[in-house]
């Protein structure tokens, strides 16, 4: 590590959260994985994380309020994944510098906003920087893929039609519309979602063109609400004052408005509703283009 690397101060890499504003099931594949389609769109509500390379070629994550122990945090995953590949392709280096990583997280976990993908996309990218590796997006969305289905997309950092297993991508221009976005305190298991029987599994599939004369709706919704009650008073809440989706497979909720001032105004008034007393709730913009990558771009033209 460099004198310079040393002093430079840390930047702070944004990694946001994600609305799935549809979810459709087409099938299920013979590996037990599911056939989806389902857009995505950002959200300015954001995870933070700082990088500091370290003299060492130790990788250690930094987080106040995280039970995610280090051998099975994301993060730690990406940044060594990213490590082993640079490695692997030049075996003349017998090493590469450690960091040490902060992580500032706002995104509730569980939540079906993507926090843990966003943030090892967030690590990929911004690594691949200061590591000096010089992979391109497309290299860095396939190595995503191996951390998970919701990566790419995030590494990506453009809003998209998403089929396969989310992780053929099709960019797609959407309203930037503001979300009210209300989750409440349970931790949703995707896993038991997916194995749910009486998950819908025969969506008639979609083509891109015709995506915006066909209803979006969640088919995870009705199996989730059935099982976890929160997220079904969530529903019955925001659902007074507008129509209200819930995000991948839960637990948040979340009801799109054409200004901020509507949003908020809503969100004061579910706030005084002692029941939601301790839940996490908040107003966030719609994104076409990650908040991730305009970060990039300015690092790029510095």
């Amino acid at each position: 590590m460099t004198k310079e690397q040393r002093s430079a101060p840390r930047l702070v890499w944004p990694a946001p959260a994600k609305l799935n504003l549809m979810l459709h099931i087409t099938g299920q594949r013979e590996d037990g994985y599911h056939e989806l389609q389902t857009v995505f769109q950002f959200i300015d509500f954001v995870d933070e994380l700082e990088f500091e390379l370290r003299s060492d070629d130790q990788i250690i994550r930094h987080c106040a309020d995280f039970d995610v122990p280090e051998n099975e945090d994301i993060i730690i995953r990406a940044a060594s994944l990213l490590r082993e590949k640079f490695l692997q392709n030049n075996p003349s280096k017998d090493k590469c510098a450690g960091v040490d990583i902060y992580l500032t997280k706002l995104i509730p976990m569980g939540a079906g906003l993507g926090g843990g993908s966003s943030d090892a996309a967030t690590t990929l990218v911004a690594l691949n920087k200061l590591w000096g590796m010089q992979y391109s997006i497309d290299e860095l969305a396939d190595l995503g893929l191996k951390l998970g289905a919701d990566v790419p997309v995030f590494v990506r950092g453009f809003a998209a039609f998403a089929e396969g297993i989310g992780e053929k991508l099709s960019p797609i221009s959407l309203q930037e519309k503001w979300y009210l976005v209300l989750v409440p305190p349970v931790h949703v298991s995707t896993k038991q979602v997916f194995s749910n029987s009486h998950l819908t599994r025969d969506c008639s599939a979609i083509k891109l063109c015709d995506l915006s004369r066909h209803e979006w709706r969640n088919v995870c919704t009705p199996v989730v609400s059935k099982n976890y009650p929160f997220v079904s008073q969530a529903i019955d809440i925001i659902g007074k004052y507008s129509k209200a989706k819930m995000s991948g497979t839960g637990a948040s909720v979340f009801a799109s408005f054409d200004t901020k001032a509507q949003a908020q105004d809503v969100l004061q008034k579910i706030s005084l509703n002692s029941e939601i007393k301790g839940w996490v709730s908040f107003v966030a913009k719609g994104l076409n283009q990650s908040p991730l990558h305009h970060f990039l771009d300015s690092q790029t033209e510095v």
